[in-house]
């Protein structure tokens, strides 16, 4: 059996380009939340999204706890805001605009968008959890850019190419183009 080494296979996963969102959840006492990279759309029927928090996240026990939980997709403009989910030990929401989501959970002010959901399941996979929301509320759409990661560092692109907005709703075969 081959040993994969973790730095290599942190530079390779490095050309997959991922969205930056902020997980958010509010326990009835105070909000949490942390930067996530590893979030996607899973299923439209029943509509659910997963998230991939670390198992010594700090934050995750407040989400699971909450049963609940907002994705805010964050804007080219909001890197700040990403780095500061992104840190250990401040205080996050200091200095944050946000509303309730339905569930209570927080939304960012200036996010493109957010996705409201019921806590479905956990499951152990390695050094993370793959949780599995069940989407209960979705948020207006802004015509912003995403903020992206890519290589370790953020960026942003432009839109290239044909339409593929029906994607994610695509029920053929493999080939989708």
């Amino acid at each position: 059996m081959r040993t994969v080494d973790p730095a290599r296979f942190r530079t390779v996963l490095g050309h997959f380009c991922t969205g930056v969102t902020v997980i958010t959840a509010h326990d009835g006492v105070a909000p949490a939340g942390f930067a996530c990279q590893s979030f996607a759309a899973l299923s439209l029927d029943p509509p659910l999204v997963l998230f991939c928090p670390a198992r010594h996240s700090r934050t995750w026990p407040a989400i699971r706890d909450a049963g609940s939980f907002a994705v805010n997709v964050l804007a080219e403009e909001q890197r700040e805001l990403s780095a500061v989910f992104g840190t250990r030990g401040t205080d996050k929401f200091g200095s944050v605009d946000w509303s309730p989501a339905p569930s209570g959970a927080p939304v960012l002010a200036g996010a493109l968008t957010w996705i409201d959901c019921r806590l479905e399941a956990v499951h152990e996979a390695g050094d993370h959890y793959v949780v599995v929301g069940e989407v209960t509320a979705l948020g207006e759409q802004s015509s912003g850019r995403p903020l992206l990661f890519y290589q370790g560092r953020y960026t942003t692109t432009e839109p290239v190419g044909a339409d593929l907005g029906g994607l994610l709703a695509w029920a053929g075969p493999d080939d989708w183009l």
